[in-house]
This record gives C-alpha cells, structure tokens and sequence, in this order.
C-alpha cells in the first residue's frame, strides 16, 4: 500500500473493521464492530483553545511529576490487563486516550518482518495539541504519531505511552497513526492558532513544533505519510513559524513541500546527530538512519535553501561526551552547511530510566554506578556537569561560527523573528528545570 499525500486526509487503510480478538478478549467492553469514530464519541469534550482533551497533559511536554493512579468510577470503561507502574492500575477503568488505544484497530501494513511494530488506527480529535508549559519555547505541538519505532535507548518521551495504560517498553513496538490528521490540523490552525503570540506579547506568531514527542519521519511515515499530509495543509497557509526536529534523512523526500512552506511562513528544521560512531549510534538508536545519511540530508535540505541546524542533544556522559566527540559532530555539521548547532545533557524520566538505565548496566558496566548516583532519583545530571557541557558548546559555537540559535524572519505579512525550538545551550538552565537533552530526546528518538 502506498502512502496516500492527500492534504486533506491521510489514507490510512484499516486490517479489518472489527477490533482484534485480542482486543476484545482483553476488553470485553470494546463491541467486535465498533467504529473508531464512534469510540471518540465517547471521549470527554475537546478544550476550545487548549487542544484536545485526551492530550492536555500533554504528551508533547513533560509533566510536572509522575503520573498517579486513581479508580474509576465508570463501570462500563475497559479494563487494560496488562498494567504498568503503578501495579494498582491493572483495574483501573480507561478512560481519555487510553480507553481509545485500547480500541483502535490495527493498521494494514506491508511490512513483513517479525520484528515490525504493530501499527493501530488512532481517530483522535485533534493534532494540533497546546504546550502551555513556560519552560518551552513553543506554544503548539504536531506529533503526527505516537510511538516511535527508532527505539532510542535514551528517548524521554516513552512515558507518552503511559497516558495510554502501556509500558514505556512498548513505545517503538505499538505504533499509532494518527487518522485524518491532516483535516483535522485545517481546523485546528483555523480554530486554535494566533499569529500574536501571548509568549511574545503579541510580537510573534505561536510557534509549531513538530516532532516533540515522536519522530515525523520514522519508518511509518512512508506507508502512512500522515507528516506529509500535515505539511501540505501548513503550506496553504503563511505568516506562520514553525520547526521540524527529527533522525531522518527521509526528510528529504518532501523538499518540495518544506520549500512552500519556506516561502510563505518560518520553517527551520533540526536534524539530530548524537555521534559520529556508526556502531555506537546503531548501539543508541537502533532503528534510527546511519549519522553520515542524517548529515548527507543536512546537506541537500541546505542546497534546497532551506533553514538547518544540527542537535547533537542528548549528551550522554561518560558516552558520547569524550574529548573530541561533541567537537566532532559540530565540524562535520558545519561541513553539511548546518546553521545552528546545539546540545544539552541527558534528562531521564522515570519511565526512560526504567530502559534506560538497565541498558547501561549491561553495554557500559564500568558507567553503572555513575548512572545510578546521578539518575535513579533524579532525571538530571550534576549542574555542574550540566554547566561544564554548557561552556563546551559555547566554545564549539565560537570556533566553527555557529548561530545558538535559528533567528529566521518569518514571511509573507509579518515580519517579526522566529521563536526559537532550541534552547541556549550556552546558558545554564536553573536547578529543577529541564534541560535543552531532556526535551530534545523525545523528539530525536
């Protein structure tokens, strides 16, 4: 099946119509014919201008603390039998995102291989979902998918998974695609976005960050093309500012559409490289496009006019911190004709640490101990760690001529600058504050 580019609805071909036997037998309440839109009728009511409901908390910026578990009151929601951390919500109703994961059907795939995810339909409300968080620099989120099937060992944003009652193993092996995304981002930009950014004091139109919570060019994303279709409805519109992190270089398959875009709003696109080392990036991340592909796509989007930079984010210490590494990575980024560059320190929340951590005991014994001291209660390296990477990547900038940051007119009929998705690697977060690597590894992985 090939993808279907259409800008007004992805074509998304459903296995069958009838929700899988698993399904039903773990989730007697979910009827074997339901429709999935009928299951998001059951869902609370979509916030006016918050985004949707199911995703307020939102999966595209990190919570406050930990989820809690609560009972349910509605008798009739399913009952997900295999629970997470917590243990007491292996009885506890679904209700929101969860209850419609568990009833979503699966995905028809070409894909052969036993080693493929499992793909499922999610006919979710809306695309365009609110960060109100203070400590982003972006108002709005796309994550054309949930799930992320480059299976970064290091990836913050497994605990996404949890809003849906599944463990944070399982965030590259159940894939969900979001359906109708992009009519569903017509309405949304028309309904929810301003072009007078509150952050900004009206200076600025909201930022679009697409790729904060899963990668919009992983391997789903060819028999899919729900970021292709999401980008085609952006490029009908201008005055916009929006950026594109991801690991991919089959970015570069839609130039054309990145070009519109360019043309009539602010795109800048971040491609991350954590390390040059084939093995080691194939150790980390490993489903994820060899790092000479993801600097050859740096590369040609330059060539194509468009706005790059590279992340190198997250840093992880003791790993890919070595004398010479993060230097490395910069120059052959500035090689590629990459604009900005950045980095920050590995941020580990509880559901990442729950991989995370075991992966280090067993591929880098000696880093054990070090990790556990640093991570097992804390999802923060040492600030002064933090404040050392800090000075080295203001150096890294200094030396090769880097730009911190993307400052990029946006076009068409405002003129302000472009907000920023990157931090300031430069500047030292503040103790408790999550670092730039926190919330860059989500969507690099």
């Amino acid at each position: 099946m090939s993808p279907v580019h259409s800008s007004s609805t992805v074509g998304i071909r459903i296995h069958r119509r009838r929700v899988s036997p698993t399904a039903v037998r773990l989730f007697p309440e979910c009827p074997s014919d339901v429709s999935p839109m009928k299951v998001v009728g059951d869902l609370a009511p979509v916030a006016d201008q918050h985004g949707s409901m199911a995703d307020r908390m939102t999966t595209d910026c990190p919570p406050e603390s930990e989820v809690t578990s609560g009972a349910q009151s509605s008798s009739k929601d399913p009952v997900r039998n295999a629970p997470v951390v917590p243990h007491e919500r292996a009885h506890a109703r679904l209700v929101g995102i969860a209850r419609l994961a568990a009833c979503s059907p699966p995905a028809e795939t070409r894909r052969k291989s036993p080693e493929r995810p499992e793909y499922f339909v999610l006919p979710v409300r809306s695309v365009l979902n609110k960060c109100d968080s203070n400590r982003v620099p972006f108002e709005w989120t796309i994550n054309p998918y949930r799930g992320c099937e480059f299976a970064c060992k290091y990836c913050y944003a497994r605990y996404t998974h949890e809003y849906m009652e599944l463990d944070g193993g399982e965030f590259e092996k159940k894939i969900y695609v979001k359906k109708d995304a992009a009519a569903l981002l017509a309405q949304d930009v028309s309904r929810k976005y301003s072009y007078s950014s509150e952050k900004s004091d009206g200076e600025r139109p909201d930022h679009i960050a697409i790729g904060t919570a899963t990668d919009p060019y992983q391997p789903a994303e060819r028999e899919y093309g729900v970021t292709r279709a999401c980008l085609e409805e952006l490029a009908k519109r201008e005055g916009m500012s929006i950026s594109i992190i991801t690991k991919s270089n089959q970015i570069v398959r839609d130039i054309d559409v990145l070009k519109k875009i360019a043309v009539r709003s602010s795109l800048q696109i971040d491609i991350t490289v954590t390390t040059l080392r084939s093995r080691l990036a194939r150790l980390l991340e490993p489903r994820a496009p060899q790092p000479r592909l993801r600097l050859a796509a740096v590369k040609e989007l330059r060539e194509a006019g468009l706005q790059v930079g590279v992340s190198a984010s997250p840093l992880l210490p003791g790993i890919t911190d070595g004398e010479g590494e993060l230097e490395a990575v910069a120059a052959a980024a500035k090689e590629a004709g990459a604009q900005w560059f950045f980095s920050g320190v590995l941020f580990l929340m509880p559901s990442s640490a729950k991989q995370f951590l075991p992966f280090v005991r067993e591929k880098f014994p000696r880093l054990a101990r070090q990790y556990e001291q640093w991570y097992s209660k804390n999802g923060y390296a040492p600030e002064d760690y933090r404040r050392k990477a800090s000075e080295r990547v203001g150096r890294i900038r200094r030396r090769y001529g880097f730009e911190s940051r993307p400052w990029v007119p946006v076009n068409q009929k405002l003129s302000c600058s472009q907000m920023a998705l990157s931090w300031d690697a430069a500047a030292v977060p503040p103790s408790g504050a999550p670092t730039m690597g926190g919330l860059r590894s989500c969507a690099t992985g």
